[in-house]
C-alpha cells in the first residue's frame, strides 16, 4: 500500500462506529456536522413558519424571475431551474453578480437571497431592482438586507437559524432553498404540498442517518473518500440533477478544501472528451463522480456509459453515486445530503476545519479597504 493510501486509511479510522468524537469536535468547532444532520429540520422549520407567506396580488403578473444570490445563497435558483424547468411557465435566471440583466423591469420578480443579509453583490442588485421598479422579495437570516426590506416595505422571508448551529450558508440550504420554493409556489409556478414537504423531510433525515459519522456499513459518502486520494473532483450530472453537480462542487471547494468543478451531460460530450490527453498527469490527478439516476432519459443513460468507456480508455478514474429514491425531487434532496457529508469527510480526512474559509475572508477584508 502506498504512503498516500495509508494516510487516508488512517484518517478513515476516525469514521468507524467507534468514532473519535473528541477529534471531530476539535476539527469542527463550529459544529458543521450538526447543521448537516439538521437539514430536514431546517426545511420543517421554514415550512412551518412561512407556508402561509403572502405576496401582493400583482406579483402573479410577472413574466420572468431573477434569483440574485452568491455562493450557497444562489444554489436554490439553480435547483429550481433543473428540477422544474419542464413545469414552470415563466423563465428563471440566476444572477451571481452586482447587476441585473437589462430586461429586468416592472414585469420581473427579483428574489434577493443572502443568508447573512450582508452580501455586497446582492445588496447592489437590490438597489438596482428598486431603481428599475421590479417586483422584489428578499430572503435572509437578518443583516442589512432584512433592515432594508423593512424600511422599503418589501415582502421578505427572514428566518431564524436555530437548525443551522454552524451559521454557515452552504449547510443552511434547507432555509434558502425552501424559502425560494415557497415564493414560487405562491406564484403558482410550482406545486408544493404538505405531503411533498413531508416526503422531502423524511428523505433528508433518512440519508443524514445513512451517511452519519457513526455509520460504516453502506456509507457511500465515506467509501468515496477512499477513492479521492489527492485528486481534483469533477461532478457529472444531467437533467433534473444538474444543479446537484453544481451544489456538490461548491461544497467540495468550501468545506472539503478540494479543487472541484462540474460538467453537465450532454454538453460535456461535445468538447471535454478531447481534453483528456494533456496534461499527462490527468491520470493521477482527476476523479470524475457521476451522479446517476434511473429516471434519466435513455439517451443520457447511454451517454454516461459511453463517457465512462472513453475515460477508461484514457486512464481517467471515475466513481458513481446512484440514487436510491424513485422520485426526481426526492433524488435531488438525497444527493444534496450525500454531497454535504462527502465534503465534510474530505475535510476530516485531511484534519482540516471544514467551516473555516480563510481565503474568502481575506478577499472580503481586502475589498473593504
Amino acid at each position: 500500500m502506498s504512503v498516500e493510501k495509508e494516510i487516508i486509511k488512517i484518517n478513515l479510522n476516525h469514521m468507524k462506529k467507534k468514532y473519535d468524537t473528541q477529534k471531530i469536535k476539535k476539527l469542527d468547532p463550529q459544529n458543521m456536522l450538526a447543521s448537516l444532520e439538521l437539514f430536514g429540520k431546517q426545511i420543517e422549520q421554514i415550512w412551518s413558519e412561512f407556508h402561509s407567506f403572502k405576496l401582493p396580488v400583482d406579483y402573479k403578473q410577472v413574466t420572468n424571475v431573477v434569483v440574485a444570490g452568491m455562493g450557497g445563497s444562489g444554489l436554490g435558483g439553480h435547483l429550481i431551474k433543473s428540477l422544474y424547468k419542464d413545469k414552470m411557465t415563466i423563465p428563471v435566471e440566476v444572477v451571481s453578480d452586482y447587476t441585473l440583466p437589462a430586461y429586468a423591469n416592472e414585469k420581473t420578480l427579483v428574489i434577493i437571497c443572502s443568508y447573512s443579509g450582508n452580501t455586497e453583490e446582492t445588496l447592489s442588485v437590490l438597489a438596482e431592482a428598486k431603481m428599475n421598479k421590479t417586483k422584489i422579495v428578499t430572503i435572509s437570516s437578518g443583516g442589512d438586507l432584512a433592515k432594508k426590506s423593512k424600511t422599503l416595505k418589501i415582502p421578505n422571508i427572514i428566518f431564524s437559524s436555530e437548525n443551522n448551529p454552524s451559521a454557515i450558508p452552504r449547510v443552511g440550504l434547507g432555509y434558502s432553498i425552501f424559502a425560494l420554493k415557497i415564493i414560487l409556489a405562491k406564484l403558482d409556478q410550482i406545486k408544493l404540498t404538505n405531503q411533498e414537504v413531508k416526503n422531502i423531510i423524511e428523505v433528508a433525515d433518512k440519508y443524514a442517518r445513512k451517511f452519519g459519522v457513526m455509520i460504516e456499513q453502506g456509507n457511500v459518502a465515506k467509501k468515496m473518500i477512499e477513492e479521492t486520494s489527492e485528486r481534483s473532483m469533477w461532478f457529472v450530472a444531467s437533467e433534473h440533477l444538474s444543479a446537484n453537480a453544481h451544489i456538490a462542487a461548491n461544497q467540495t471547494n468550501e468545506s472539503g478544501k478540494r479543487f472541484a468543478g462540474y460538467f453537465l451531460l450532454p454538453e460535456m460530450n461535445h468538447h471535454l472528451l478531447e481534453g483528456m490527453f494533456f496534461p499527462v498527469s490527468n491520470k493521477k490527478n482527476i476523479l470524475f463522480i457521476f451522479l446517476e439516476s434511473d429516471l434519466y432519459s435513455t439517451k443520457i443513460k447511454k451517454r454516461i456509459q459511453i463517457t465512462k468507456n472513453i475515460l477508461k480508455k484514457n486512464g481517467i478514474k471515475y466513481e458513481s453515486y446512484i440514487c436510491e429514491e424513485k422520485d426526481k425531487i426526492l433524488q435531488a434532496y438525497e444527493i444534496m445530503v450525500f454531497g454535504g457529508f462527502l465534503s465534510f469527510y474530505l475535510a476530516m480526512a485531511k484534519n482540516i476545519n471544514p467551516s473555516a474559509i480563510p481565503y474568502v475572508d481575506y478577499l472580503k477584508k481586502e475589498l473593504r479597504k
